[in-house]
C-alpha cells in the first residue's frame, strides 16, 4: 500500500510538488514540447530551454493558462512521466492534494481533480484546495483562528489578491495578470524606445535581475537583441530605471487592487491586517523593493518569506496531515459519479 501524499501546485510557469514521505520540494518549469502535433518530445526544463529556439514541427507550449488547466492530456501526461522519473515507482496508490485558484468555475476545478482521479495515477484519494489558504498555511499562519489575513499570491499570468479568516476566504480579487504581462511590457518599452526586439526570456532575466517596485536602482544589465532598424543582432546596455518604467503601468494595477480589497474588507478584520500585516508570496513577489512598495501605497506592514514560490506546496502537505485543517480541502469525486 502506498501511503505518501504528494502536494501539487500547477503554476502557469512552474509546477511544484511537495513528497510527504521525502520531505522535498521539486520544482520544473510547467513546460511541453510537443512534436508532430501529437507526441510528447520534451517537459519541463528541458522543454523550457527549447521556447523562442525551437523549428517549426517543434510546439513549446504551457499546459496551464491564467490558473486554467489549457492542455489536459499533455499534461496529464507530463505529471505522470515526471513523478514517475522522480519518484521512482512510487506514484500509483498515493494521495494527492491539488492548490486551485478561487476565482474559477466549477468545471475548470474538476479538470484539476480529474488530472489526478482518472488516467495512470490510480490514487488512493484526491483532494483540491484554494490556493491562498495553501498559502497562508504554508507561511504557518494558523487559518483556523477568528483572524484576518491579507494574502497576496504573484504568478506568471494570475495575481490572486485574499483576505482570509476562520479557515475560508472573506474577499479575493483573481486578476488575469502577473509576471508575464511585465515580460511583455518590458518587450513592448524595449522596442518603442531603443528600436531592439527582445525574447521573452530575456526580458524575464531583466525583470529579475534589475526590476524594481520602486525608482532609484542604478545596476544596469547587458542584452542581446535585433535591432528593428538594421536586422541585425546587436548588444545594448539597458538601466534599471528603463525597467521601472516599463512595469510600472502593471505594478500601479495590482496596488490599485490592493486598495480596493482593503476598502472593501469589514473593519474588524482590517484591524486585524494592519497589526498582522500583508503577506505576499508568487514568483512574482521577489521583484526588488516590492515590498516597499506596498507598503507606501497602503501604510501597511509587508511580510515576505524566503521562498515564496514554495509556500502553496508547503501548506498543501501541512493541511492533508494536520488534523485541524481536516475542512479545508475538498473532493469533487461525487460530481465526477454523477
Amino acid at each position: 500500500m502506498n501511503n505518501n501524499v504528494y502536494g501539487i501546485d500547477l503554476g502557469t510557469c512552474n509546477f511544484k510538488v511537495f513528497c510527504k514521505s521525502t520531505g522535498k520540494i521539486l520544482q520544473e518549469k510547467n513546460t511541453i514540447a510537443i512534436i508532430n502535433k501529437n507526441q510528447i518530445y520534451a517537459y519541463g526544463d528541458a522543454a523550457y530551454a527549447m521556447y523562442e529556439k525551437a523549428p517549426e514541427n517543434i510546439l513549446v507550449d504551457f499546459p496551464v493558462v491564467s490558473g486554467v488547466i489549457a492542455d489536459f492530456n499533455f499534461l496529464q501526461e507530463f505529471i505522470y512521466d515526471y513523478l514517475e522519473e522522480k519518484m521512482r515507482g512510487k506514484v500509483k496508490g498515493a494521495e494527492f492534494i491539488v492548490a486551485v485558484p478561487t476565482d474559477i468555475t466549477d468545471v475548470e476545478k474538476r479538470a484539476f481533480f480529474e488530472l489526478f482521479f482518472k488516467g495512470k495515477f490510480k490514487p488512493k484519494s484526491v483532494l483540491l484546495c484554494e490556493k491562498p489558504i495553501a498559502d497562508a498555511v504554508g507561511l504557518g499562519i494558523d487559518v483556523n483562528e477568528p483572524t484576518g489575513v491579507m494574502v497576496v499570491n504573484m504568478g506568471a499570468d494570475t495575481t490572486e489578491i485574499s483576505i482570509i479568516s476562520l479557515g475560508g476566504l472573506v474577499l479575493s480579487n483573481l486578476m488575469h495578470y502577473g509576471g508575464n504581462r511585465m515580460d511583455e511590457a518590458i518587450m513592448n518599452y524595449i522596442r518603442k524606445k531603443f528600436n531592439l526586439v527582445i525574447g521573452q526570456k530575456t526580458a524575464m532575466a531583466l525583470k529579475e535581475t534589475i526590476g524594481s517596485g520602486l525608482p532609484g536602482r542604478t545596476e544596469s544589465m547587458i542584452i542581446v537583441g535585433r535591432d528593428v532598424v538594421s536586422g541585425l543582432p546587436i548588444e545594448m546596455e539597458i538601466s534599471a530605471e528603463v525597467i521601472y518604467e516599463a512595469i510600472r503601468p502593471t505594478l500601479e494595477s495590482i496596488c490599485s487592487s490592493i486598495k480596493m480589497i482593503l476598502e472593501k474588507t469589514p473593519p474588524e478584520l482590517a484591524r486585524d491586517i494592519m497589526h498582522s500585516g500583508i503577506y505576499i508570496t508568487g514568483g512574482g513577489s521577489q521583484i526588488h523593493n516590492l515590498d516597499k512598495l506596498f507598503e507606501e501605497i497602503t501604510n501597511i506592514k509587508v511580510n515576505i518569506c524566503e521562498t515564496p514560490e514554495e509556500s502553496a506546496v508547503r501548506g498543501l502537505v501541512k493541511i492533508v496531515s494536520d488534523s485541524k485543517y481536516k475542512r479545508l480541502p475538498f473532493s469533487m469525486k461525487n460530481n465526477i459519479l454523477k
